[in-house]
């Protein structure tokens, strides 16, 4: 397995002038931006599912894949696991990439028990910690698959059923014990079938309530372990469930909050799923911004003419340009980082494919971090922002935030004053034009 990427030496930073295809272009993990290393910004991770568990099926596939990878193969699954994992990191030392990502399941194989499963995951964690010693390469989160076996086709912490609840919470206690182990510095859940299908057979309170009281007990056991990462929640507006009670940031902060967890989750904002549930990436990281639960991101895009979730690497500098300056905005990410949660289309099959997305979207990135660098520094649209709202500065605004006022004074005074406010320019075209100059300069 050592010869999957033999023909593919590491990959260094060559500027933006080289046509050497597997060189970046634009991410020069030493280059200062704001006084700190670009690689400390980006924090970019490999994510261990698609890249090396996805077999090129798609739902008219059936059983066929199209990778034909040779850890694919009929054969010892813990054999093949190992082989799996010598070529990932393999990969990702190439790659330069200082984080990955996991769930449980993708590198280990669930087993025909639960006892079985949890031996097989330790066996391949002593696997994960002697490669990451030897490569360097960290953890940003790990989780676990509560949504793929059929045990799980009426959700995990929401099911019906209360044992499916337990070895949902057995896997995830696992799962987090693993993470605090190698070091992860976030845990992540996504509640992929946290939702429903129909409400003819749906208690909606009785599902939200489970859900909550998981929540719970996942921040209790975080605390008990001494694990000092950060508790993220994926949002989801639907797929595989019709509806899914994770559907957006909004969403999930009312939920923590309902059950008095919004100081100990935040969201880990995936794009498509963002555009998935009718909102721009940029929206979903100004609303985890501004409620104060921005946690991390997984970096991708959909296809504008697709309604499910295609999981491509991020090409367009253009659109990562403003939530690049959300994020720096709100200080940057301090356990986060971007996780490619992004997969081949299925028929990119040579090896060199995984490096060419990888490549181009951590140069995609890059460029746009430091473009958003650069209009964050002018303080040019943070001015027009201040400017904007600077009545609420005066005696008036302060009193009336302040609650030095009621309805009823307030009214009076209006009348008093005979006010007569003017509509004044939001200066959108204005601002568009603006961003698209730190864009192409």
């Amino acid at each position: 397995m050592k010869t999957y990427f033999d023909a593919i030496s590491k990959i260094e930073y060559e500027g933006p002038k080289s046509d050497n295809p597997l060189a970046f272009r634009h991410y020069d993990k030493d280059k200062l931006v704001m006084g700190k290393r670009l690689e400390e910004h980006l924090r970019f991770a490999v994510c261990y599912w698609h890249n090396f568990c996805w077999e090129g099926k798609d739902i008219f596939g059936l059983g066929t894949g199209t990778m034909n990878r040779p850890w694919h193969q009929p054969g010892d699954e813990m054999e093949m696991a190992r082989m799996k994992m010598d070529v990932a990191f393999d990969f990702m030392a190439k790659l330069g990439a200082p984080y990955w990502c996991w769930h449980d399941y993708d590198i280990a194989p669930e087993g025909a028990s639960i006892k079985e499963s949890r031996n097989n995951f330790a066996a391949m964690l002593d696997v994960a910690e002697q490669k990451m010693a030897e490569t360097g390469v960290k953890l940003l989160w790990g989780t676990a698959n509560a949504f793929s076996n059929p045990r799980y086709m009426c959700g995990a912490a929401t099911n019906p059923n209360p044992e499916v609840f337990a070895y949902a919470a057995s896997q995830v206690q696992n799962a987090m014990a693993a993470t605090h182990r190698l070091g992860g510095e976030n845990y992540v859940l996504w509640g992929g079938r946290e939702g429903y299908q129909n409400l003819m057979n749906t208690d909606l309170k009785r599902e939200s309530e489970q859900l909550g009281r998981f929540l719970q007990m996942v921040v209790e056991y975080k605390h008990a372990i001494g694990f000092k990462g950060t508790i993220l929640l994926e949002p989801k507006p639907q797929e595989p469930t019709k509806h899914q009670y994770d559907y957006d940031t909004a969403t999930v902060f009312g939920f923590l909050q309902r059950f008095g967890l919004e100081k100990e989750i935040k969201v880990n904002i995936e794009v498509n799923h963002a555009t998935l549930a009718g909102h721009s990436f940029h929206h979903e990281i100004a609303t985890a911004a501004s409620l104060g639960i921005l946690g991390s991101v997984d970096a991708n895009r959909g296809d504008y003419q697709n309604g499910w979730d295609t999981d491509q690497f991020p090409n367009s500098v253009d659109e990562m340009v403003l939530p690049c300056y959300e994020i720096i905005k709100a200080g940057g990410f301090t356990t986060g980082g971007f996780n490619f949660d992004t997969k081949l289309r299925r028929e990119s099959i040579a090896p060199d494919d995984m490096f060419h997305g990888h490549i181009g979207a951590m140069d995609t990135l890059a460029l746009a971090y430091t473009k958003a660098a650069d209009l964050y520094e002018s303080g040019e649209l943070q001015k027009v922002i201040e400017n904007r709202y600077a009545g609420w500065n005066t005696e008036l605004g302060e009193k009336i935030l302040s609650g030095g006022v009621n309805l009823k004074d307030l009214s009076q005074w209006a009348v008093d004053n005979d006010i007569d406010p003017k509509p004044q320019s939001g200066k959108q075209e204005y601002l568009e034009n603006l961003v698209n100059r730190f864009i192409h300069k």
